[in-house]
């Protein structure tokens, strides 16, 4: 085989991979899979064989959801400027060959989960599944506030870490953890709303928009990002045991209050886009901060 046709070949695959990774949404489902590391840690303090195919197991189930998400929503992408891109709209991929990744994903990932972990963590798995693609996805198309049951699916895998572990699902620690992250996906969600929310309209999606005004979205999101702090900082003066990592996170959780605060009550001005990244780092940084903690403590 000549060089050329091995370079054809390596292009196409490299081709092919890219549209398989678009469509599990890797930089999302990488997080997820982070945050299902992270209640492992929390139970075990070791790092060892068992947490990374877990982890490995909660990415390969988040890329199916997103996968399928990718092929539910495949003419509703196509209507907005920001998704008419993605693989399926695009032409990149067909809606069944998307199907059939999206069904490959979760088949890798059940397997995975079913020989090296609890049958919880699978059950788990797929609850957050059933959460984002029978739940989320269709209750999307018919009300602004979808998002709130929605948020489940941030809740959910830091507890499939924890039962993965072997862990009880009604032990305060992780039902603070998971709190955390439920409520903190709300202002996520509504602060990309106010970065794409216009284009909503084209593709006939009910928004808050279509509620409330721009001033008004600003307000409703500040008073859950106070929320998300306060639920934060539960989780570190009650989950945390090393007092400078607790010291850090207070710290950085403090500054985005106040950093909000000023924006939204003295400046009169949110900065959307910059919200939006500071909160993500909060996010990030508890994960992060947890996982070190639980080493510590060991």
């Amino acid at each position: 085989m000549s060089w050329e046709l091995v370079l054809i070949e390596f292009l196409g695959l490299k081709s092919l991979l890219k549209i398989i990774f678009e469509l599990g949404k890797v930089r999302i489902s990488l997080p997820i899979a982070l945050s299902a590391f992270t209640g492992y840690i929390m139970f075990t303090g070791a790092l060892d064989r068992q947490g990374w195919l877990l982890t490995l197991g909660v990415f390969l189930m988040s890329c199916s959801a997103s996968a399928l998400n990718h092929w539910q929503e495949r003419e509703i992408d196509a209507k907005m400027p920001r998704t008419k891109n993605r693989p399926i709209p695009s032409g990149k991929i067909s809606a069944n060959a998307a199907f059939g990744v999206a069904v490959s994903f979760a088949i890798s990932g059940s397997i995975i989960l079913f020989l090296t972990n609890p049958i919880m963590a699978l059950i788990l798995s797929w609850a957050t599944l059933f959460s984002y693609n029978a739940v989320y996805t269709p209750l999307k198309k018919i009300s602004a506030f979808a998002v709130i049951p929605g948020s489940m699916v941030g809740a959910l895998p830091p507890m499939i870490g924890w039962a993965g572990a072997g862990g009880s699902l009604t032990s305060e620690v992780i039902l603070l953890v998971a709190s955390f992250f439920f409520i903190g996906q709300i202002p996520h969600f509504w602060l990309l709303l106010m970065m794409f929310g216009d284009q909503y309209k084209l593709a006939n999606l009910p928004s808050l928009n279509q509620i409330f005004s721009e001033g008004q979205i600003k307000r409703i999101t500040y008073t859950w990002v106070l929320t998300t702090v306060a639920s934060a900082l539960l989780v570190i003066f009650f989950v945390f045991s090393n007092k400078i990592l607790m010291f850090v996170l207070l710290f950085y959780t403090f500054y985005l209050l106040s950093s909000l605060t000023i924006s939204v009550l003295v400046k009169k001005e949110l900065k959307v886009r910059s919200a939006f990244f500071k909160l993500n780092f909060l996010y990030l940084f508890m994960m992060f901060f947890l996982i070190a903690d639980a080493l510590l403590r060991k």
